[in-house]
């Protein structure tokens, strides 16, 4: 897929109300995200393809969320908080039924697992970027993420 017919397909999503497009061509595939800051991410996971990243103007519908968003972050709890660092779906333990990996009150290790997002039927590993006691959990078991959305609250 050339270059020009991404750029279309960028300003398609620009034009439109999706959060999200994917095209199939063959054998390769394009993927078009918003992403909560205004930006669009284009990520074509072809053979020997690499993501490439679009910026796009921010969009006054975008800029509305980010607003509601300021007044929850002053509402959490004291302490580092720990970041989505991709969209998907957060699951709070490795398998169904199985204990979570972490609890409010806990005492986790910088690098110690904290949770696991699914994107794109791939399970990406959550770390502690610090060490101390979880304060927060913000997200629950099975719900979707957004890139960048506190999950938790380390202190």
């Amino acid at each position: 897929m050339d270059l020009r017919k991404i750029k279309k397909l960028i300003d398609l999503l620009e034009e439109s109300n999706l959060a999200e497009l994917e095209i199939k061509e063959g054998e390769e595939v394009v993927r078009l995200s918003r992403v909560p800051k205004g930006g669009i991410t284009v990520a074509a996971p072809a053979p020997a393809a690499t993501p490439v990243a679009a910026p796009a103007p921010a969009a006054p519908v975008a800029a509305a969320p980010a607003a509601d968003a300021a007044p929850a972050a002053d509402a959490l709890p004291a302490g580092h908080v720990v970041k989505a660092p991709m969209v998907g779906t957060f699951y709070a333990s490795s398998t169904p039924g199985a204990p979570a990996f972490v609890k409010v009150g806990q005492q986790v290790k910088q690098g110690e697992t904290i949770g696991i997002i699914e994107a794109m039927k791939m399970f990406n590993q959550i770390e502690a970027d610090v060490g101390g006691t979880v304060q927060a959990i913000l997200v629950e078991n099975g719900q979707p993420v957004e890139f960048d959305q506190p999950m938790f609250v380390i202190a």
